[in-house]
């Protein structure tokens, strides 16, 4: 067992998550129904979800000392998503139940050949308030690196982004629902991560191969962050700090819902630089964890432990699995 890097720089934690609590409520079915039509499935899951809640028990999978700032409804659901962290041993003290609102709630349609659609109902989500922010201000004060998504609202994002820079300590920003973002935000992050949609979305660059996507991850880098990473499809993820430019060939597993594995990508990643690790061992440890979460069907379901991760890394001696 590891140490755990927040206890030895004197922070509590390793890293606190800002971001997204809902029940994910997946179907899968041969394909997904055109408008207007009906298809069958065959497997349905009821389970916690949300950015937020996927990061952070990722992330306490993966070995570290996780907290979780959210917002949940006073309905058994919202219970269910702070009983479902605390087992995988996220610190549940910042998430804050709203007796007037639901918990928010994923409507995930799958098909056979991995193609989703998502529809979200915030809920709570949509209430998470710079207030909640200010009163959990020792778990972003008191952690190593926080991480934020945009699933809560940017005003929320923003005063963690301001409390995570007044303590010395690091940010990283999964741009996920796609936005653009004020500079201000921008220049406090560590870290900034984007699928080829996201990317577009917020540096205005089209994402379709190598050169396009270092072209955006170049523009984050002039924003401020000190690493980027950048979607580029079947070209793989980069990587980008400075001149260190690494890329990740896509992992070739048996997958059958990739639900989850951003989330898993971002924890894992996480993860890796809170610890120390070198810039490409680091992204392989999260390309990794990621593709093992596509081989199980549900997002929280299909988040990897620590030492599965481990194993298939250390496996790849001549990445005899890996384009």
């Amino acid at each position: 067992m590891r140490a755990s890097s927040a206890m030895t720089d004197g922070r509590q934690w390793d890293i606190t998550v800002v971001g997204g609590a809902n029940t994910d409520y997946m179907v899968r079915g041969p394909e997904l129904p055109a408008p207007g039509t009906s298809v069958v499935g065959d497997v349905f899951i009821e389970a916690p979800g949300g950015k937020g809640v996927n990061q952070a028990a990722a992330a306490a999978r993966l070995g570290s000392h996780v907290a979780l700032v959210a917002r949940v409804g006073g309905d058994a659901r919202g219970q269910a998503v702070i009983d479902g962290l605390v087992a995988d041993g996220v610190d549940t003290r910042f998430i804050y139940r709203d007796p007037d609102l639901i918990t928010g709630v994923a409507l995930i349609q799958v098909a056979h050949r991995g193609e989703k659609q998502i529809l979200i109902a915030p809920g709570a989500n949509h209430a998470l308030t710079l207030q909640d922010v200010r009163v959990a201000a020792p778990a972003i004060t008191g952690a190593a690196l926080v991480v934020a998504q945009l699933e809560v609202p940017l005003d929320a994002v923003l005063e963690a982004g301001r409390l995570t820079q007044e303590a010395g300590a690091q940010m990283a920003l999964d741009v996920s629902p796609p936005r653009t973002l004020p500079r201000e935000l921008l220049r406090r992050l560590d870290l900034v991560r984007g699928n080829t949609r996201e990317a577009e979305t917020l540096t205005g660059v089209r994402v379709t191969d190598r050169a396009s996507a270092r072209a955006a991850a170049e523009r984050m880098i002039s924003w401020g962050a000190r690493i980027a990473v950048v979607q580029a499809g079947d070209a793989g993820d980069l990587v980008l700090r400075g001149e260190d430019e690494v890329w990740l060939p896509r992992i070739l597993l048996e997958g059958v819902d990739a639900t989850g594995a951003g989330d898993t990508f971002m924890a894992a990643i996480a993860t890796a630089l809170v610890e120390g690790w070198p810039l490409e061992r680091a992204g392989r440890f999260a390309s990794v964890a990621a593709a093992l979460a596509t081989t199980v069907f549900g997002a929280r379901a299909g988040l990897p432990r620590r030492a599965a991760v481990l194993e298939l890394l250390d496996s790849f001696d001549a990445r005899a699995d890996v384009r």
